[in-house]
């Protein structure tokens, strides 16, 4: 089974259970007002982290440097906002740890690393040199 089908199935089941049994443990308006209050806090938060990001991005251009990690980072912002939005406690904690530069920078940093492992490239070729050598043969055709 495809594992982004199975995240995608997954979060919500574990999203209704723990918002079912944390209403049950604090209350049904407390637990709607934490969920607004952390997408409320979460967003402004996520817009002063992204304005940040902005900044040293165009910092790194004034620099005449690639702003890669900048552009990164403010996906991974985006996409913070995004979880934060959706109601539930898995996804607003996932959100928070984006937001935070601490946290985000070990998730870029793990990220990266698995995807910049170089596989050893075996070249199958040989050198050498040549000669082209006119026949007669060839010019017939």
């Amino acid at each position: 089974m495809n594992p982004i089908f199975l995240v995608l199935i997954l979060i919500p089941v574990v999203e209704i259970y723990l918002l079912i049994k944390i209403g049950s443990q604090i209350g049904a308006i407390i637990t709607i007002l934490l969920i607004f209050s952390t997408a409320i806090i979460g967003v402004y938060y996520a817009k002063y982290e992204g304005l940040n990001t902005l900044k040293s991005g165009f910092a790194q251009l004034s620099k005449n440097e690639t702003p890669a990690y900048e552009v990164i980072s403010g996906a991974a912002i985006a996409f913070a906002a995004l979880l934060l939005i959706i109601p539930g406690f898995v996804t607003d904690l996932i959100g928070f740890l984006l937001i935070f530069p601490f946290s985000r920078k070990l998730i870029i940093n793990k990220i990266s690393k698995k995807f910049s492992k170089k596989k050893k490239v075996k070249n199958n070729f040989i050198e050498g040199e040549f000669e082209d050598i006119e026949d007669e043969n060839d010019k017939k055709l």
